[in-house]
């Protein structure tokens, strides 16, 4: 693989800012609104989704009778997608419907099985990954629900799955094999939603910690939360050498997600999960909603088409 670098560093402009001490277990599936300018994100195990607006700083919680974990807006109508522990559902805030209405389970018969991070691409499909709930059997797979209601298996053979994202024009997608420290890179048919030529792009060092959530930047660069790593690191979107790192005062980073009006605040999610006593005594912010400048510009996060 070429380790030189194509894209330019992006600068952090200020330190990261705890803006809700949630203490979440496991927070994630951060998504900025931009119809709404507020940023939603969810607290898996405590089956929690979470909004807030950061201008005004106003906090919404809901409860879910269980895990729900990623979540999109919706172009088709109102509220959102999102992925509940069995399957993709709809959920509208402003109605406050829980449960939220199933749509589908795509695998039934995985019964130790959860869904876990998830997103849309261009073409409003949305792309979910299950995991085993023990995080050690490699029963998880990729999903991609159509706005029609069709969906189908895309990769298979993970313990625990995170992402995906695209490259800036879509050719590429990528996906996480958490457990094993790798990030898997697919040549993407945007016109079809189909992955192929499947790849290792970036394997994490070790001592770093795992890969967790990501994003896309404007300009292609690829911002990856480290799991057990206290950091979000961005990378190359050809070479995968590494750019830059934001530093979090918290070892188990999660997630994030570009947002505010100029799409240039990069909000990040972590947890409290695996801490032991004293390490939750060391990092008091652990499970925390975090905010940090950047001079990148993120991307309008795609909706799903139905």
């Amino acid at each position: 693989m070429n380790t030189t670098p194509s894209s330019s560093a992006p600068s952090i402009l200020e330190a990261p800012r705890c803006i809700w001490p949630a203490a979440a277990t496991l927070g994630e599936g951060t998504l900025w609104s931009q119809r709404e300018q507020a940023l939603y994100w969810v607290d898996i195990l405590e089956r929690r989704l979470h909004r807030i607006d950061p201008a005004s700083d106003m906090r919404t919680s809901w409860n879910f009778d269980e895990e729900i974990s990623a979540v999109a807006e919706r172009a088709g109508g109102p509220g959102l997608i999102v992925t509940l522990r069995r399957g993709f559902a709809l959920f509208d805030p402003a109605a406050a419907e829980v449960p939220p209405r199933y749509l589908l389970e795509p695998e039934p018969e995985r019964t130790a099985n959860r869904f876990n991070d998830g997103k849309c691409d261009a073409k409003g499909r949305f792309w979910g990954g299950t995991m085993d709930f023990a995080c050690t059997a490699p029963t998880g797979a990729l999903y991609r629900f159509d706005p029609d209601g069709r969906c189908s298996r895309h990769d298979d053979g993970f313990a625990v799955t995170n992402g995906p994202t695209w490259s800036a024009d879509g050719r590429t997608m990528y996906f996480n094999d958490t457990v094993r420290g790798r990030v898997f890179a697919y040549d993407f048919d945007m016109a079809t939603g189909t992955p192929s030529g499947k790849r290792e792009w970036l394997r994490f060092a070790r001592g770093d910690g795992l890969p967790d959530g990501m994003t896309t930047d404007a300009a292609g660069r690829l911002w990856i939360a480290h799991w057990g790593g206290a950091c979000v690191s961005c990378h190359d979107p050809v070479s995968a050498a590494e750019l830059c790192r934001v530093k979090l005062p918290t070892r188990h980073i999660t997630n994030c997600a570009f947002g505010g009006p100029d799409l240039r605040t990069l909000f990040i999610t972590s947890a409290t999960s695996d801490l032991t006593p004293a390490q939750r005594e060391a990092e008091p912010e652990a499970g925390g909603l975090f905010a940090v400048r950047t001079d990148a510009t993120g991307l309008p996060a795609p909706r799903f088409g139905g």
